[in-house]
């Protein structure tokens, strides 16, 4: 019987994991909906209407059947995704999902419990204490990380668990990773998820037989994954449908505006902008439009609910770019534009701003802890983002290749955060 659950409440992903009797081992719960079963669950959320559930009920899904149901039903679902975004925002206030009013809280309290049913008699029947995982750096412009927290709290609190205490992410995968050490080290994690970049510096001892640890120090970024698809998309797709195009206005040659493209920030978000006085206006610019046949098809994207084909296609471009120096971009809805070969050099080029900020953090951890480069014994990477090669070369020019290591890249967090719930020196560990 399980007394720890790790909760790896992620931008992209969640993942729960238990410790197993004696506190040594750890398994990932397993979760079973319309979608199949998986070890992981998407960070997703839809809502419908469902006159069978009664005329106040809503269907709800999580996950990858949350996907399918709005693609299924893309007029009559209200999908929500990345909810981890919004839990440091104050200007996010609450949501109207069909003239309900939803809170962060509330919306994190319906994904796990979604999950909660999914996971079926695989959940846990007691849980003495949830080890929560949260990122150094939250997302967003102006994070308050206070909020945040209170906001995470007020949703679990609500499952009656005796004891909740919150972990760094990468302190978390640091645990998850230091098992498998022979000798006490200095150990660096970069944790790379969707929505934030990650580092802890960790000094791990073993004190008869018993890991100990002493935090050197941490820092983040509100950057990572979803960045990188975005830049593809922007430069591979926005000018194939008229961003940087002109549209003529009382005899004046005006660019199409740039905040109509924002929206592929988020794939789901292409739905709502159906909805929007912005879509009317952008119909409205295609007789005046300098290439109409551009803002056409981006028209017809939108009214097709083309969003997840093309995220999927921008994901595969770039886990192939991980592997590869050139690959395919391949999205047929754009036609003859939606084949090109894309160079990896070009990619890094995209997202050099964003591999700059990446690297600052990283500066930042060694900097503020007087750490030298050759002083750390290991460098861990995980998070799928790890995987791209200028992510990589980062940390090639400062360490040396016998020292970085990766795995675990979805369930290191997770799983560590179960072990730390086992330590019996919660404290140390707890953000």
């Amino acid at each position: 019987m399980a007394r720890a659950l790790g909760l790896d409440f992620g931008t992209t992903n969640t993942v729960l994991a238990q410790a197993e009797a004696g506190g040594s081992t750890t398994r990932s719960l397993d979760f079973t909906s319309s979608a199949g079963v998986t070890d992981s669950m998407r960070t997703a959320l839809s809502f419908m209407k469902d006159q069978n559930l009664g005329a106040q009920a809503l269907k709800v899904e999580a996950g990858q059947a949350a996907i399918r149901m709005f693609i299924d039903n893309p007029g009559d679902c209200r999908f929500l995704q990345s909810i981890k975004t919004f839990a440091a925002s104050a200007a996010f206030q609450a949501t109207q999902v069909f003239a309900r009013r939803q809170q962060f809280e509330d919306l994190m309290e319906i994904f796990l419990r979604r999950l909660q049913t999914y996971a079926g008699d695989g959940w846990p029947e007691e849980i003495s204490r949830l080890m929560v995982g949260r990122p150094v750096r939250f997302a967003g412009g102006n994070p308050d990380e206070k909020l945040a927290i209170e906001r995470y709290q007020a949703a679990l609190t609500r499952f009656g668990f005796p004891e909740i205490h919150y972990v760094y992410e990468p302190v978390a995968a640091a645990y998850y990773f230091a098992q498998s050490l022979e000798r006490d080290a200095n150990v660096l994690v970069a944790d790379f998820g969707g929505g934030t970049t990650d580092y802890s510096l960790i000094r791990f001892e073993r004190h008869a037989g018993q890991l100990r640890a002493v935090p050197i120090g941490h820092s983040g970024v509100g950057i990572a994954g979803d960045h990188f698809d975005y830049r593809l998309i922007d430069n591979l797709v926005s000018p194939e449908i008229g961003k940087g195009s002109h549209f003529k206005s009382f005899g004046k040659l005006l660019d199409v505006p740039a905040g109509y493209y924002a929206n592929f920030g988020r794939w789901n978000q292409l739905s709502i902008f159906k909805t929007t006085r912005e879509f009317a206006d952008l119909q409205s610019l295609v007789r005046s439009a300098s290439e109409p046949e551009k803002l056409e098809l981006f028209i017809e994207l939108i009214e097709h609910d083309e969003g997840y084909p093309l995220y999927q296609a921008i994901s595969a471009t770039k886990m192939a770019l991980s592997k590869e120096e050139e690959a395919e971009f391949n999205f047929s809805p754009l036609g003859k534009a939606g084949r090109k070969l894309v160079k990896r050099a070009d990619f890094e080029t995209w997202i050099a701003d964003d591999l700059a900020r990446i690297e600052e953090a990283l500066d930042e951890v060694l900097q503020k802890t007087n750490t030298p480069a050759d002083a750390v014994d290991k460098v861990f990477l995980t998070g799928g983002t790890s995987f791209v090669p200028a992510v990589r070369q980062i940390f090639t020019r400062r360490f040396d290749a016998g020292r970085i290591e990766s795995g675990g890249e979805l369930l290191s967090i997770a799983h560590g955060l179960a072990l730390i719930g086992e330590s019996g020196d919660i404290a140390q560990w707890a953000a």
